[in-house]
């Protein structure tokens, strides 16, 4: 081929099939997000057994949820912006890294005032992880697999969630609460070691970012060794690498309304999602489960939206994004309800949890899908990270307000009820025909 022959890295990764090397970066990937979701739910898994050991009252639960979902968010927000600054690769690592040593010190809390700081800090370093791994895949992945991998990849927070849940129900009572830290902040440390000889930057970053030619050039040939792509052949992207600040960008060439959305629909949920992730083994354990019944039953709500992804991704590549969210969460509002109708009778429970964690839990995933397929490449990070944040404002709301009814002895099915409402609206959201993009929210033709 001539001196200008050129490689469009997208249209590389699309018609190829998906090889060796991007397997070990969407296993990478998955790694992390399973590592995410176990940290990120410790706290609720080890609280009644902390409670009961430090002979604390419930209500300082509250404070100690919202400061490591305060980090999350702020986390998600920060290293975001820097990952499409810096790329994703780095900020992975380093965050990875990060939040395991956090984990290590966590049990070295001795009173609930240190335990908040630590969860804060500990939050900063997990919130960077979802939006990184989900760009860093979805930029790996060929259109054809690109949403069904990204909500894969994202479900494997929920997954972490479920076998944190598992993992403390053995463990705890063995080698007491401390124990889910250890094991937490060892395994980040180790991936992270294995992700700094194993996983690539963006070859898109790459390109956009005007990094190495050497190095992208390499990096193509590793992964796709059958292209043999010559020193005389350049690399190109569509798209340009922003010089301002993304998250600006975000409200730029028609975007307004479509990112307006996005963080309603992410804001809503958490609400919904992160009490239920924060305090359902808590109020199990009140309303007299054994201990491993009440953290089981939390490990239930993960397993449903563990479930419910899988189920929904395969949906929404064949019938699109509202036509699967709409009766999702129209279903979620319903079952969040009854909860509170069913919290002591634990087959029950059980059953109801599961269907509310199928589209709570697994309705987050598609609403982080949905950011990563709207935004271009050099906004993606920002785009799933600040959607994520916003959203996790959500997160810091309703366990923080949840723990407040609690403490004022609210009932459980007015309490749940409470919790049901943020679904009923998303409905209302999706179903007024506000529309993001043709490619986001529409049937596909």
């Amino acid at each position: 081929m001539g001196l200008t022959s050129k490689i469009d890295v997208v249209r590389l990764i699309d018609e190829n099939p998906i090889g060796t090397s991007q397997w070990r970066i969407f296993i990478l990937c998955a790694i992390c997000m399973i590592l995410d979701g176990f940290d990120a739910q410790a706290i609720s898994y080890v609280a009644p057994a902390l409670l009961q050991d430090w002979y604390a009252d419930k209500t300082v639960l509250g404070p100690v949820f919202g400061a490591g979902l305060s980090g999350l968010l702020i986390g998600s927000l920060i290293f975001s912006i820097a990952a499409d600054k810096l790329g994703r690769r780095p900020v992975l690592i380093v965050s990875t890294f990060f939040f395991g040593v956090c984990m290590l010190f966590t049990p070295f809390s001795s009173t609930i005032q240190e335990l908040i700081i630590i969860r804060f800090i500990t939050g900063l370093g997990l919130g960077a992880i979802m939006p990184n791994s989900m760009a860093l895949c979805g930029e790996f992945s060929p259109k054809r697999k690109r949403i069904l991998i990204m909500m894969l990849i994202s479900c494997c927070f929920t997954v972490g969630a479920m076998l944190g849940g598992i993992v403390s129900a053995v463990l705890i009572p063995v080698h007491g609460w401390q124990s889910v830290f250890w094991l937490g902040g060892l395994l980040p440390l180790i991936l992270a070691i294995l992700m700094t000889v194993y996983l690539p930057e963006s070859l898109q970053f790459q390109v956009l970012s005007g990094k190495s030619v050497d190095t992208t050039r390499t990096a193509c040939n590793k992964i796709f060794p059958e292209q043999h792509i010559s020193d005389d052949m350049e690399l190109v992207a569509v798209g340009h690498h922003n010089t301002g600040l993304p998250i600006i960008a975000l409200f730029q060439d028609g975007r307004t309304a479509g990112t307006l959305v996005l963080w309603t629909i992410s804001f809503l949920n958490m609400i919904a999602l992160y009490f239920l992730s924060n305090w359902l083994p808590t109020i199990a354990r009140l309303a007299g489960m054994s201990l491993e019944q009440a953290v089981l039953a939390g490990a239930m709500l993960q397993l449903g939206g563990t479930i419910g992804t899988i189920v929904m991704g395969s949906l929404i590549d064949k019938i699109g994004f509202r036509r699967v969210l709409v009766p999702c969460f129209a279903i979620a509002a319903v079952f969040i309800a009854l909860i509170g109708h069913s919290i002591e009778v634990i087959t029950l429970l059980f059953t109801v949890v599961f269907v509310t964690g199928f589209t709570v839990v697994g309705g987050q995933p598609a609403i982080n899908a949905m950011a990563a397929s709207y935004y271009p490449t050099t906004l993606r990070t920002t785009g799933v990270g600040c959607s994520l944040g916003v959203g996790r404002i959500g997160s810091v709301v309703g366990p923080v307000i949840g723990g407040q009814l609690i403490g004022l002895n609210w009932s459980q099915g007015s309490l749940f009820f409470l919790i049901a409402i943020p679904s009923i609206i998303i409905v209302l959201v999706l179903l007024l025909g506000v529309r993001i993009e043709q490619t986001v929210l529409s049937d596909p033709s």
